[in-house]
Parts: structure tokens; C-alpha cells; sequence
């Protein structure tokens, strides 16, 4: 075979706009300045970029949202997105989980507010935004838990009468998410799988473009080396600060393996 065939494709150069490598540089100078050296995070930092959107009880471009507490201890809690102009359909429930490597980002970041926003407009759907606990403050199994507890409260029927509009369909549920929402949605399925809800069944998973890895290197993770905003350096550091202490809690642990020799198996 000739060295042309088994070459490796050159890697495609990024082409974006100067606006938004602005914006993606400003983002990664301000990310690597609050992550330190020791494994915390300096969150007076991140501050200067912590702009937060209210919950909208008017409809606001066809969609009304409002936040429900869950457990105040814990800031955990979600937002409801409501597609108003559906009132008189039945809709599937989109439970949504944010990204940021579990430790950045909540649901009323901008970028999550829309974007969940464009979902209950789009799909329809009424979306369910949870805001889980970070790392490294809650390092694993803190946002796992914390998610698939959210689904426990919508199965109580006084819960979910309090917090969602009648035409939301529990028994049409979605678990969605990005990044590492995206890894919370693919392990709080599966531990959905095991578990005995009374009013919610999880009939889907949208993974999109989900955290996960190993000890062994992905082509596509060699090929982060300069990339903006999401960089090997940068998800190493993540997975640092999700995982607990121990040789165990390595990148190899199924919750970040998802198909290695260690991967869990769930019985339906």
C-alpha cells in the first residue's frame, strides 16, 4: 500500500469570521484564567463575563419560561421553556443538560437560554433546562445525581402539576444536551433504564457532540492541538476537576469510557 493511501488526511484550517474569533479568544483568555494550575476555579473571574437571563413569564418570540426550585441546598433547579403557541397540543419533554466540561455554564447563560428557547419553539416541546452542581466544588457523581433526581421530581404527579403545563407529555421524555450534558444524558438514560418511574418514560437521548474519552488517544482528540476554546489542554484539565481522587477515577472510568473494557451494563 502506498504511503499516499495510509497518510492521513491534513488537518482542514478553521475559517471563521474575525467577530467571532474575538469573541472565542476573549472566551479561552478569561477560561484559562480562572482554571488554575491546582485544580480550582477562580469564579470572581468568570464574573466579568457572567451575564445571566431572567426567567420570561410573557411570551417572549412565542415561548414563556419560569424557574423551579428543587433543592435549594444543593442550587439545584431547572428552567421550563413553553411554546405558547402550542397550548392546545400535546408535547414531548425535552430534559435538557448544559455543557461547559461540569464545571462552567447554567441555564440561564445566554447561549443556553436561547437555545433552549429556539427548542420549545422549534421542535415543539416544553424543555426542562437543569442546573446541576460544578466541579470541581462537586466533583462525580454530584451532577449525575443531581440530574436524574430532577427526573424523580417530575415523576411525582404534585411536582410535576406545579412545575410543567398540562400538555407536557412526560411519557414522550427526551434527555438532550451538549458536551458534557450530552455524557449526563447518555449515563442518566441508562440509569433510567433501572429504575421504576410512575408518570415519565425516557424515550430518547439527543447527544450532541458528547464529552467522553480515555486514557488512549482518539484521532480527533490529537487533532484539538490549537483549536479555540476546546483544546486537549482544556479537557484534561476538565476531566481532572470532574473526577474524584483515585487510580480508578482515570480517564478510562466508564463514566468517561463509554465503551472501553470497563464500560457499566444496565439491565432494561
Amino acid at each position: 500500500m502506498s504511503m499516499e493511501a495510509t497518510a492521513k488526511p491534513p488537518q482542514p484550517s478553521l475559517s471563521l469570521p474575525w467577530k467571532t474569533r474575538i469573541i472565542l479568544s476573549a472566551l479561552a483568555t478569561i477560561t484559562d484564567a480562572s482554571c488554575r494550575k491546582n485544580g480550582t476555579v477562580n469564579r470572581r473571574i468568570l464574573t466579568l463575563v457572567d451575564f445571566r437571563c431572567p426567567p420570561t413569564s410573557k411570551s417572549v418570540n412565542g415561548v414563556s419560561s419560569h424557574d423551579v426550585v428543587v433543592d435549594e441546598a444543593r442550587n439545584l433547579w431547572f428552567r421550563v421553556f413553553v411554546p405558547t403557541q402550542h397550548a392546545g397540543e400535546n408535547l414531548p419533554v425535552m430534559m435538557f443538560f448544559h455543557g461547559g466540561g461540569f464545571v462552567l455554564l447554567s441555564p440561564d447563560d445566554p447561549p443556553y437560554d436561547a437555545v433552549c428557547r429556539r427548542f420549545a419553539r422549534k421542535v415543539p416541546c416544553v424543555v426542562v433546562s437543569v442546573n446541576y452542581r460544578l466541579a470541581p466544588e462537586h466533583r462525580y457523581p454530584a451532577q449525575h445525581d443531581d440530574c436524574f433526581d430532577v427526573l424523580k421530581f417530575l415523576d411525582d404527579e404534585e411536582n410535576r402539576s406545579k412545575s410543567l403545563p398540562e400538555n407536557a407529555k412526560l411519557l414522550r421524555c427526551f434527555l438532550a444536551g451538549d458536551s458534557a450534558g450530552a455524557n449526563l444524558a447518555h449515563h442518566v438514560a441508562q440509569r433510567a433504564c433501572e429504575f421504576k418511574f410512575q408518570r415519565l418514560k425516557v424515550t430518547g437521548v439527543v447527544a450532541i457532540q458528547p464529552f467522553f474519552g480515555g486514557e488512549e488517544r482518539t484521532d480527533s482528540e490529537t487533532r484539538l492541538t490549537g483549536t479555540p476554546l476546546v483544546s486537549l489542554k482544556r479537557t484534561d484539565w476538565m476531566w481532572k476537576a470532574f473526577l474524584p481522587e483515585g487510580e480508578e477515577f482515570n480517564r478510562d472510568h466508564p463514566i468517561v469510557n463509554v465503551s472501553g473494557q470497563r464500560q457499566w451494563t444496565y439491565r432494561k
